[in-house]
């Protein structure tokens, strides 16, 4: 046991020197192999590797996943027309040169996060302070993301950083100016609905007098038309009334008579004031339905006398 003691010891030496000989890279990885202090190789591809034993190599890995910067706090940041805006954003961005992000920062994160933080507050003071609220908020504000993004990209780039993105998610007025803002909104939106209320009636009344117009010549045409029509409706009874006279005129007065008799005392009340031997009452007088001789004398001598008589 006591000879197999020494090998077993010499083994687990061996192995940890090959252990520490040996290192994996990750998927989200970059690995820095260090050689007495210098940087020997920069590493991003995954897969097992070798190195010498410490202290000859060492290994020093960084994140270069995606990450995102986001400000717990918005940044408030004045306009061209000096008001205030909070602005809420934030930053993707990854590591895209190891050896560079290494030699500025180490191997902390928070360094990075801080750098980027100040440049990207510096960013959006350059491209809001020349622009006004409305411009801000709702006209150019994918201009503004724009600049900002190719700003801090430029400036991150040399730092061995790559900013993928810069979004602005939220943009409030401050709370000292809110109130104004918010009236003077409301007053251009009552100027508006005054405007729009205006010329809507101004539209209505000439809606209103174009169809009364439209409406009057309508009516003045039907009316012309109808009258016409009457007219020849006149004509033509007046031309049948002649026809009916010229072919018996007898008749033709008997049935008139008729019919002023029936108008006469159609409400069954009627009172008339005339002599019986006027001349409305002349086919009462002859039995036959005949007209009485003028002046009261004798009828023919087909007429019967009448009961007046």
């Amino acid at each position: 046991m006591q000879r197999f003691f020494p090998v077993l010891v010499g083994l687990v030496i061996v192995l940890a020197v090959l252990s520490s000989c040996v290192f994996v890279v990750r998927e989200r990885d970059a690995v820095l192999v260090f050689a007495l202090g210098e940087v020997r190789e920069t590493i991003t591809e995954p897969g097992l590797y070798f190195k010498l034993p410490p202290p000859f190599e060492n290994v020093v890995r960084l994140d270069k996943r995606l990450q995102t910067i986001e400000n717990n706090d918005p940044e408030r940041i004045q306009t061209a027309e000096k008001k205030n805006l909070l602005i809420d954003s934030f930053v993707k961005w990854r590591i895209s040169d190891p050896r560079l992000f290494y030699v500025t920062f180490g191997v902390n994160d928070r360094a990075a996060v801080e750098r980027l933080t100040a440049q990207i507050r510096d960013a959006l003071n350059a491209s809001v302070n020349v622009r006004t609220v409305k411009e801000v908020v709702a006209n150019e504000r994918d201009t503004i993301m724009k600049e900002v993004l190719q700003n801090v990209a430029a400036r991150a780039k040399p730092l061995g950083v790559e900013v993928v993105d810069v979004r602005l998610r939220r943009i409030d007025f401050a709370p000292e100016i809110s109130e104004s803002v918010y009236r003077r909104m409301e007053a251009e939106r009552k100027q508006e609905a005054n405007r729009l209320r205006a010329t809507g009636t101004a539209d209505s009344e000439r809606i209103r007098a174009q169809a009364d117009r439209e409406r009057a010549e309508l009516v003045a045409d039907a009316y012309s038309k109808a009258q016409a029509i009457r007219g020849e409706g006149d004509a033509e009874a007046a031309h049948i009334y002649a026809e009916a006279y010229g072919k018996n005129p007898d008749f033709f007065a008997f049935f008139k008579s008729m019919e002023a008799y029936k108008d006469a005392f159609a409400n069954g009340d009627g009172t008339l004031v005339l002599s019986p031997r006027s001349d409305f009452f002349k086919y009462w007088r002859s039995a036959q339905g005949k007209a009485a001789a003028p002046n009261g004398a004798a009828a023919t001598s087909q007429a019967a006398p009448s009961p007046a008589q």
